[in-house]
């Protein structure tokens, strides 16, 4: 049996859980998402609590016990708590600011480079050189804060770039000097 599958998820007050066939909706005072998880696993609401079963211990069952469980424990999460990634940017002349709703990074390119977000999604810029994505899908907050990343990844010999809060680069040597 999975362990992370068989933990029931509490329902906090101020959550509303409604299933659908294989639709589930979850509102909350940050939100409302809803997602369709896989048509073989089982979930029932009762008692303040999610239970996700699954039918049988075949591999893809046993596969998607876990993960539809962490999917719906982190939607309500979410509608809850919410969720942020927190980016910094390493390089002289390197910042962000916020333009409207947009997110204006100078980075060394030509240009200044324009990141709009979706509905849901909200970036924080509290000094120019860290940036703050919020939002209550878990995913789509991971997602652009990767996106965000990849407009000037951090380069392994002086580590400039924008980089997640707390990784560690990877350095490495630069050119070795002329012996005499």
């Amino acid at each position: 049996m999975s362990r992370i599958g068989r933990k029931p998820i509490t329902v906090p007050s101020g959550v509303d859980v409604t299933l659908n066939n294989n639709v589930i909706t979850v509102k909350g005072p940050k939100g409302t998402l809803t997602r369709e998880i896989h048509k073989d696993m089982k979930v029932t609401v009762e008692d303040n609590q999610i239970l996700v079963e699954r039918p049988s211990d075949n591999k893809l069952h046993r596969s998607l016990h876990g993960t539809t469980r962490s999917v719906v424990s982190n939607m309500v999460n979410g509608v809850t708590e919410g969720y942020t990634k927190t980016l910094e940017l390493v390089g002289v002349g390197y910042r962000a600011s916020k333009s409207g709703e947009k997110l204006v990074l100078n980075v060394g390119y030509s240009h200044p480079v324009e990141i709009t977000p979706e509905a849901g999604i909200e970036f924080e810029v509290p000094t120019n050189t860290k940036i703050i994505v919020k939002g209550i899908n878990k995913e789509r907050v991971g997602e652009y804060a990767a996106n965000v990343r990849a407009v000037r990844a951090p380069e392994p010999y002086k580590g400039k770039g924008i980089k997640y809060e707390g990784e560690r680069i990877i350095r490495k040597e630069g050119k070795a000097g002329k012996k005499k």
